[in-house]
C-alpha cells in the first residue's frame, strides 16, 4: 500500500544518511557505513510512517570543494530503485535531482523505471544545481541553468504524463512520435517538487511545481516564502494545491547522554511535537527531519522512537 500525503495534515519524511556525506550534515559513523546501513534506516523509517525517504544528486565534486562535500554522493535513481525493493510503503524522494544535467527523455526514462518498480512511490524533486564544474563536465551551459530547469520540469511532466508517444517542443528539448514503457503507475504523473530558496526556486516552484522543497531558510523566514509561493501560484493561475515543504533543526528525541549540538531540537516527544507544529501552523505540509547518531543502531532506535511517539502528536 502506498503511502498517501494527508492534504491538511502534517507529514514527516527524512533524508537519508549514508548516501551523501558532506561534512556539513554528515554523521562520523556514515564513513565507514554502507548499503546495508542504508538499507536498516530506509526498511526503520517505512515501519515508522514516514511518508518519504529522500536521496540527493551529485555527478561529481571538483577538488575547491571537495573537502566540505566529499566525494559520496549515491546516484538517486539507482539508490531508491534499490530501496523500492526493501520497502514497502514509504515513497521515494530525489531530493534533489539536477534533471538540467541530462536530456529530459532520459530522466523521464530513469524515473518512469522507479516509479514502476516502487508500486507508485516516486516523488520527483528537482533543482537548478550549484557546481559549475560539473555542469562543463557533461558539456551544460552552467550560466543557463535556471532556464534550462524550467524547460526540463515542463518537458518531464509532459514525458512523465500518460501518453505512451508523448510530445513537447522547447527551445532546447524537443521530442515526439517516441513510445516510452513501461509508463509510470501514478495518474496523472508522479509529483513533481521544486528545491531551492532562491526568488528563481521559489517562482519556479509556483508556476511549475507541485510542490516545494526549501533549502536553508530559517523558520522565520518560511511565512514570508510561503506567502511569496502562494501569491506568484495565483498569479499565475494555478490552481491545484501546493505541497510545502520545511526542512527542520536536526533532531534527538529524549536525552542524549552526549553532545548533540546546541541548533539540535532535544527533549520528549511532546516538546520537539509542539515545536514542529509550528511549521504546521505557518502552512507548511511536510516537514523534513535529521537525526543526530552515533551509529546505525541509534539512528534506527530514534526513527522508530518519532514514528511511534512523535509522529501521532503531530496533528494533535
Amino acid at each position: 500500500m502506498v503511502q498517501v500525503l494527508p492534504p491538511d495534515r502534517l507529514s514527516y519524511g527524512m533524508q537519508l544518511p549514508v548516501q551523501a556525506q558532506s561534512v556539513v550534515f554528515a554523521e562520523g559513523w556514515e564513513a565507514g557505513a554502507g548499503p546495508e546501513d542504508l538499507v536498516a534506516v530506509a526498511r526503520a523509517a517505512d515501519r515508522a510512517g514516514f511518508a518519504y525517504v529522500a536521496c540527493c544528486e551529485h555527478v561529481a565534486i571538483p577538488r575547491r570543494l571537495a573537502g566540505t562535500m566529499g566525494t559520496v554522493w549515491y546516484d538517486p535513481v539507482a539508490t531508491l530503485s534499490y530501496l523500492a525493493a526493501v520497502t514497502e510503503r514509504v515513497r521515494l524522494l530525489s531530493h534533489v535531482a539536477v534533471v538540467g544535467l541530462r536530456h529530459p527523455l532520459i530522466s523521464a526514462k530513469q524515473y518512469a523505471t522507479v516509479d514502476r518498480l516502487s508500486g507508485g512511490r516516486l516523488i520527483l524533486g528537482v533543482g537548478a544545481g550549484h557546481v559549475a564544474e560539473e555542469f562543463a563536465a557533461v558539456g551544460v551551459d552552467f550560466a543557463r541553468r535556471g532556464a534550462l530547469l524550467d524547460e526540463a520540469v515542463d518537458a518531464l511532466k509532459v514525458a512523465l504524463g500518460e501518453e505512451e508517444f508523448p510530445e513537447f517542443a522547447g527551445e532546447r528539448f524537443a521530442f515526439g512520435g517516441l513510445g516510452q514503457a513501461p509508463r509510470p503507475v501514478q495518474r496523472p504523473r508522479p509529483p513533481v517538487w521544486v528545491g531551492g530558496s532562491s526568488p528563481a526556486a521559489v517562482r519556479r516552484a509556483a508556476v511549475r511545481g507541485d510542490g516545494w522543497l526549501p533549502q536553508g531558510d530559517r523558520r522565520e523566514q518560511l511565512p514570508r516564502q510561503i506567502a511569496t509561493l502562494r501569491r506568484l501560484r495565483e498569479a499565475a493561475g494555478v490552481v491545484e494545491p501546493v505541497e510545502v515543504g520545511a526542512i527542520a533543526e536536526p533532531v534527538y528525541v529524549g536525552k542524549p547522554g552526549w553532545d548533540v549540538g546546541r541548533r539540535t531540537l532535544v527533549g520528549p516527544p511532546e516538546r520537539i511535537a509542539q515545536s514542529l507544529r509550528e511549521y504546521g501552523a505557518m502552512g507548511v505540509r511536510q516537514v523534513q527531519v535529521r537525526f543526530r547518531s552515533r551509529g546505525r543502531a541509534e539512528l534506527v532506535e530514534q526513527v522508530g522512537v518519532f514514528g511511534a511517539e512523535v509522529g501521532p502528536l503531530l496533528n494533535g
